[in-house]
């Protein structure tokens, strides 16, 4: 999900900025066309991909959705066929940086995969709006604990509780909202298209 604000990327290393880099080559891209392309600026760009600088949430999204690329494909790299363990004690958790939401992606990617897997929390009565992803961006969710509030585009506002799931277009801005006075868990599905088969 793209998240609006200042947030960080938590633990994450330089390897972002090796893996932007060989996506800009990969597609043949240039940092003046994903700056335009992204509405960021050249100098912030070329800070990322040199490791010099750990992008906000919101910069990795603007940068996925420019590249067209699933969000994975910036923040984990798998290079090995077999089973892998995601310890809960060595996770990655992406966080805002007043700490009401985290992320832990629950996937290694490659860059070639179309599906992501994140476990949400979301704190007591805290909202997170999230731009609009890439065209054809699916989110399917379920409630595990407490009650939610989704509005996607100009869907009518679903309320979830636990054990209820939801599919919506996210391709449109959208918002997540903790109704409740306890801290909510939630298990996100992303599915993208791939549009170089379009």
């Amino acid at each position: 999900m793209r998240i609006t604000g200042d947030s960080k990327t938590g633990n994450y290393d330089a390897g972002i900025g090796d893996r932007l880099r060989r996506l800009m080559l990969r597609q043949g891209g240039s940092l003046e066309k994903l700056a335009a392309l992204s509405g960021l600026g050249e100098k912030k760009l070329t800070a990322i991909a040199l490791g010099e600088m750990a992008p906000t949430i919101n910069l990795l999204w603007k940068i996925a959705n420019a590249l067209g690329v699933p969000f994975g494909s910036l923040i984990s790299a798998r290079h090995r066929r077999g089973a892998f363990v995601l310890r809960k004690d060595q996770q990655k958790v992406i966080s805002s940086n007043d700490g009401l939401f985290t992320s832990r992606p629950l996937f290694l990617d490659d860059s070639q995969r179309l599906v992501e897997f994140y476990e949400l929390t979301l704190a007591p009565h805290h909202a997170v709006r999230s731009e609009a992803h890439s065209p054809g961006t699916l989110e399917s969710l379920v409630v595990v604990r407490g009650h939610i509030e989704i509005t996607a585009g100009k869907d009518p506002t679903q309320r979830l509780g636990e054990g209820d799931a939801l599919v919506f277009d996210g391709d449109v801005p959208h918002t997540y909202r903790n109704l409740g006075s306890s801290e909510a868990l939630l298990y996100l599905v992303m599915s993208y298209v791939d549009l170089t088969e379009a």
